[in-house]
């Protein structure tokens, strides 16, 4: 074959995988307000940085008329390019290329990117938009499924993985997603779900939507398997974008450092707090009053609200945040958030970003529902996710901290290296109320008054216990600050833990409370 020939070969073969499905399979995904697979890549890297490889894969099944030459780079892009300048790998499923359905060759280019990745310590960035496996191919369809998951686990704490679900993600495929640091979802377009909508009418005979059954909004605000929430998919990549400038390329690295746009807060710290002590306030505003530029990116905003947590900077340098909502059910401690915070922790903990808490909670959760939801067990999850962290762990006791709430938000007895209260906290083994009403219980029903009693002793026992005081007698809180300190105190801890150092016990891992 002439050199001429060979060049008109390759830019025909080209031609055909970069069309992916067709003319009109690539209108109908347009129409579903869906980009194509190369689109959404290039939208999402720097421009013109994005390399593919495997373009000519094939895969090798013959039956059931299969031809490889229909299906354009077996229905998945792969490549490397950069973001701000630094490098990533990522892929994109092509839904127009028999639905986006993964066979053994298909998986294989996938597996190869994130091995690729995880060689380089880089980030891997993967958009789903698949029906499924591919049938025809049967059991190597599932073994590609295998061969993915297993190198998420691999690849866990050692880069970051991103998902991003932008069409359905089906069956078995669900679980690779379930596996990365974070899932990102768009409103109308995304959907994740293990059975769908006809197989749950078979079985169980009722009658169900995919949007109800596993849309974007079930998975941000229901299920918390997704961290970001967009009402296109424009949002979520400048959501992707924004996220990628918090966090390493690698557990080698740290994340890129961005100094401060302006040294003054914006949000005057001192007054967030009301007066009444029952009354809510968002912990967001203490947040974003220590925060470089007033600038906190939160995650899984919408899932177990009640408590926080999310990405800032304080003097150009990553933190994690996390803190107890008051708005939401008083900031209390049940199985969600304890998981949400969980995650968040080792999440933190695996990529060197160090660790604030902001507390203000009555505690943990009661009653029948969160007990037979096993939130002793759930609950422990971020007692030993606090204590296995070894990152620089700063605590700030904002207003309550009660009870086993008090020991569970990274309290000096969990490992806290450094431990604040602000003047009014109040740290006691459960409300100046509850207290009062047991252990003064006597003195209360037998006095000409219980009321005005019980108001004596509450005060009694407020004065007594229901202060930072007495914790920082015992050593156990290292400085009451006024609440216009928090920021530098929060640096300066930060900046003197850096090259913190601790000695664990030999082992080849914990057993978590999973």
């Amino acid at each position: 074959m002439s050199i001429a020939s060979r060049l008109f070969d390759f830019l025909s073969k080209k031609k055909k995988v970069s069309e992916g499905g067709g003319e009109e399979a690539i209108k109908k995904q347009i129409s579903m307000g869906k980009m194509t697979a190369r689109d959404r890549i290039n939208a999402i890297l720097d421009e013109g940085s994005f390399y593919e490889y495997d373009m000519f894969v094939e895969h090798k099944c013959e039956d059931f008329g299969m031809n490889s030459k229909e299906l354009p780079a077996d229905g998945v892009i792969t490549g490397t390019g950069t973001m701000f300048g630094q490098p990533v790998c990522i892929y994109a499923q092509d839904f127009t290329v028999a639905g986006g359905s993964l066979g053994l060759m298909h998986a294989r280019k996938i597996t190869k990117i994130m091995d690729h990745a995880i060689k380089l310590g880089v980030p891997i960035i993967c958009i789903n938009d698949s029906g499924g496996a591919r049938i025809q191919e049967g059991v190597n369809s599932l073994a590609g499924y295998g061969e993915i998951f297993f190198r998420n686990t691999r690849a866990s704490g050692v880069i970051p993985q991103i998902s991003v679900i932008l069409g359905p993600c089906a069956g078995g495929a669900v679980y690779s997603p379930a596996l990365t640091d974070f899932v990102f979802v768009v409103d109308n377009i995304s959907k994740m779900f293990i059975t769908g909508p006809e197989v749950v009418k078979s079985v169980l005979g009722e009658e169900i939507s995919m949007e109800d059954l596993g849309g974007a909004k079930i998975h941000a605000e229901v299920t918390g398997n997704a961290h970001f929430f967009a009402n296109s998919e424009a949002e979520s990549f400048e959501q992707i974008k924004r996220l990628i400038t918090f966090i390493p390329w690698s557990n080698r690295k740290k994340a890129l450092k961005f100094p401060p746009k302006s040294k003054v807060s914006q949000i005057d710290i001192q007054n967030i707090l009301p007066q009444d002590s029952t009354q809510p306030y968002d912990v967001r505003d203490v947040i974003r009053a220590v925060a470089d530029d007033a600038d906190f990116m939160e995650v899984q905003e919408l899932w177990a609200a009640n408590i926080v947590i999310g990405f800032c900077r304080i003097n150009g340098d990553t933190i994690g945040i996390i803190g107890n909502q008051p708005l939401v059910m008083a900031g209390v401690l049940d199985v969600d958030s304890s998981d949400k915070a969980a995650r968040f922790i080792r999440y933190c903990d695996a990529f060197n970003i160090p660790i604030v808490t902001f507390v203000d909670l009555p505690g943990y959760m009661p009653g029948v529902d969160q007990e037979h939801a096993g939130v002793i067990r759930h609950g422990a999850k971020l007692l030993y996710a606090y204590s296995e962290a070894t990152v620089p762990k700063i605590t700030v006791i904002l207003r309550k901290a009660y009870g086993g709430g008090y020991i569970a938000m990274c309290s000096r007895h969990l490992g806290a290296d450094f431990v604040f209260a602000w003047p009014n906290a109040e740290i006691a083994v459960m409300g100046p109320e509850g207290a009062a009403n047991i252990i003064f219980r006597k003195e209360i029903m037998s006095a000409k008054n219980p009321d005005e009693m019980r108001k004596i002793k509450v005060k009694e026992y407020t004065d007594k216990f229901s202060n930072p005081y007495v914790a920082a007698a015992n050593g156990y809180i290292d400085a009451v600050i006024k609440a216009e300190e928090t920021r530098s105190y929060i640096a300066h801890s930060i900046e003197i833990s850096q090259d913190k150092l601790e000695v664990m016990p030999t082992k080849k891992h914990g057993i978590p409370p999973f």
